[in-house]
């Protein structure tokens, strides 16, 4: 019999998906593109905006605690089974994408202890070395999933509590050497030749790429000991991980200037960690990334594979997905989704693709599918006349609304080129259904023509933006 998950190890699992690569390189990041003004606005405006989206998952576990199939299940009771099928769709890609990313950077961090400038062997984790040991990290994950996901998810949690510890070191020591006058220096970034509010923007997709991740609770919540549990465990982690993410992106600007730390090397923590402890600062930094990240890989693995498994059970994906195997894990879902990954790192080392394409891609594929979460939230409010529910769904709503924004336009149009193939695999899953073969209402037609007019041009735009 499948053992349940309970709320520490669903805690863990969803804090592991948030805290994998992109903390360890978020001071940099934040710094290259905002000064410390405009750090303090979009934390404000992120950190709000999260946590309306984690209450508003907290309220649909407690209101609707038969959709256990988590968010593509609250797309689909909202507004039909292609929008459902799209988020899946859009959630499963970002999912693939962010393990790819997970692969990449954790051969990246291994080249601080094999590379030296005239003997490259893992780079910038796409070499051909790269590869291969990506590849066998890709199925070691696979068997331990394939043992069933409570042996994976315990596993998980003890990785995130030994990531922890080079992250806790950092707040600690970054605190005793934080300098208030280092961080005003250039407050509002004159020298970014940016207004604030347009620093404030590009932070957008870097917040959100560490936050993404939040729904891990309910993408297994049918797995779940206690159903309340998984909200529970979603508030939890996002607590902690905002005050992690606060903490280590203010502090490092309060040790090393904006303009210096913009210029630092990513993982940057590394680089304000020798400042504060020498040279074996590096090291400390270099081993906790590959700890994290292989935790959040472990993670990401889990809700990759149970996406398809879930929408095939409501005949979204195709009825292959829908199978498990004696220990409850779902088998053919993460076969097939792991046979996509080792294809996508055969075109990663063809390519050389890094880390950073990666991250965009995949913060641009969970845009859609956070947004319905908070437009299905606001249905049922209005359905129920609640008020309370109304603020919290008009909260998320509006914070979905605001990143599609920030997103801009040519990201957009590259999610176009990603979810157009997806509407193949949706139309034969509705036809090959059994007992289901129920033809497309006018309104899924309309999306459907509308999504491939919008496929030309967004085929130009992203490959003229990748030639550019």
């Amino acid at each position: 019999m499948e053992k349940k998950l309970g709320l520490t190890t669903l805690t863990a699992l969803v804090l592991s998906s948030m805290l994998g690569a992109g903390i360890f390189s978020l001071p940099q990041n934040m710094a290259e593109v905002a000064s410390p003004a405009a750090l303090l606005i979009g934390w404000a405006i992120t950190g709000t905006g999260i946590l309306f989206l984690a209450f508003a998952l907290l309220q649909l576990t407690r209101i609707r605690p038969d959709l256990d199939g988590g968010i593509f299940t609250y797309a689909k009771e909202g507004f039909g089974e292609l929008i459902g099928f799209c988020s899946a769709w859009g959630y499963w890609i970002c999912a693939v994408i962010a393990n790819l990313s997970y692969l990449v950077i954790v051969f990246a961090a291994l080249s601080f202890f094999t590379d030296s400038p005239g003997h490259v062997v893992f780079g910038e984790g796409n070499t051909w070395q790269a590869m291969l040991g990506a590849s066998v990290l890709l199925w070691i994950v696979h068997g331990l999933i394939l043992r069933g996901v409570q042996t994976a998810a315990l596993i998980n949690l003890i990785a995130t509590l030994a990531k922890l510890i080079p992250i806790g070191l950092f707040i600690l020591l970054a605190t005793l050497a934080f300098n208030i006058d280092v961080f005003k220096l250039d407050f509002t970034g004159i020298n970014l030749g940016q207004p604030v509010w347009e620093q404030v923007k590009s932070t957008m997709l870097i917040t959100l790429w560490v936050f993404i991740g939040i729904e891990g609770a309910v993408v297994v919540s049918s797995r779940a000991k206690h159903k309340a549990d998984v909200g529970r465990a979603t508030v939890l982690a996002v607590l902690m991980a905002l005050c992690v993410y606060l903490l280590i992106t203010l502090l490092s600007l309060g040790v090393v200037p904006r303009v210096e730390l913009a210029g630092m090397r990513n993982p940057s923590m590394s680089g304000v960690m020798v400042m504060l402890m020498g040279p074996i600062g590096e090291i400390v930094i270099a081993a906790g990334l590959i700890v994290s990240v292989c935790a959040a890989y472990l993670s990401w693995t889990i809700m990759a594979a149970e996406v398809p498994f879930l929408a095939a059970q409501h005949g979204a994906f195709p009825h292959a997905f829908i199978h498990q195997n004696h220990k409850g894990a779902p088998s053919s879902s993460l076969w097939f989704t792991n046979g996509i990954i080792q294809l996508s790192l055969l075109l990663i080392w063809l390519t050389g693709s890094n880390y950073n394409t990666l991250l965009i891609i995949a913060s641009e594929m969970i845009l859609i599918p956070y947004f319905l979460v908070g437009a299905f939230l606001l249905k049922e409010a209005i359905r129920r006349k609640s008020i309370k529910l109304g603020l919290t769904a008009a909260g998320a709503s509006i914070y979905g609304l605001w990143l599609i924004y920030a997103s801009g336009l040519e990201n957009l149009f590259m999610s176009v080129v990603l979810y157009a193939p997806g509407i193949l695999v949706f139309i034969y899953a509705r036809y090959a259904a059994v007992n289901k073969k129920k033809p497309l209402n006018t309104t899924e037609r309309a999306i459907i023509v509308l999504l491939f007019a919008l496929l030309a041009p967004a085929l130009w735009m992203t490959l003229s933006s990748g030639l550019s």
